[in-house]
């Protein structure tokens, strides 16, 4: 399965955070035994994942899987965990029994949580026994539902965030991501970095520093994200340049660089 092209989602159960982690966390997850048994036969044994600059841990609940980070493949063997950046392609081979809860964080949520820089997270798989303690990650898969895993990490985040002093760099990351959302992403780098009062240097040098792209090349993907996503859901009224883009063949060339896919492949 592809994500965006085909709903890699299906199989899983998903919750957004608590108020207080909604900036940093996207979301929570777990795969779903009753989904699994409805939908794994779809494609669901391998499942491939474009950039998206998220730290996102994966806390393994049952037996090991293979999963491919940039241009190496990792076995993850029974009861490791581990974190990567998603700064590139990622392909996770799954079975019907895996069972995985997972942590998305937005970029440099991790930071602003943990205080942990996902700069240096970039191709990498890193054992999450380094990030996270031994106890909770054990509490993690003692825990008898999705729920009560998702309030043991809740309550572990949550007070590793008050002693964590906020970070001047990631906070202005994410004010212009919200800069540039929320403009339709419409906007060019100047341009966000005008409405935040900072100059263009300044605004380089934090997304370097935080999610560890320039904020153009993390603007162009987090565009080809939303619009490609938009396309799928609705080819007849999806517009292009709703999304900043100036026609279809704009449109077309971005996707492309960012799935190594033609449109006309896919549909």
């Amino acid at each position: 399965m592809i994500e965006i092209f085909q709903n890699i989602r299906e199989i899983y159960d998903f919750t957004a955070p608590c108020g207080e982690l909604l900036p940093y966390v996207e979301f929570f997850s777990e795969s779903s035994a009753d989904k699994c048994e409805q939908y794994f036969d779809q494609g669901h044994a391998s499942v491939t994942m474009f950039e998206s600059w998220t730290p996102t841990f994966y806390i393994n609940l049952t037996g090991g899987y293979l999963i491919d980070v940039g241009d190496h493949r990792y076995t993850i063997k029974n009861e490791q965990d581990i974190l990567i950046l998603r700064n590139g392609l990622v392909r996770r081979h799954n079975r019907p029994e895996d069972r995985i809860f997972t942590v998305k964080f937005y970029p440099g949520g991790l930071e602003a949580v943990l205080g942990l820089n996902q700069v240096w997270m970039a191709d990498r798989v890193i054992s999450l026994d380094r990030i996270l303690p031994r106890e909770l990650l054990s509490r993690i898969k003692r825990a008898s539902s999705f729920r009560e895993r998702v309030a043991a990490m809740e309550t572990f985040l949550l007070g590793s965030m008050q002693r964590t002093t906020a970070d001047h760099y990631a906070s202005m990351v994410r004010d212009a991501i919200g800069e540039y959302t929320a403009s339709g992403m419409q906007l060019n780098t100047s341009e966000v970095a005008e409405r935040l009062f900072i100059t263009s240097k300044s605004i380089n040098r934090y997304f370097n520093r935080v999610v560890g792209i320039a904020p153009k090349s993390y603007f162009s993907v987090l565009r080809a994200r939303t619009a490609l996503t938009a396309m799928v859901a609705d080819r007849n009224n999806f517009r292009p340049w709703t999304y900043g883009y100036y026609d279809p063949a704009h449109f077309y060339k971005d996707v492309f660089k960012f799935t190594g896919r033609k449109i006309s492949q896919v549909f």
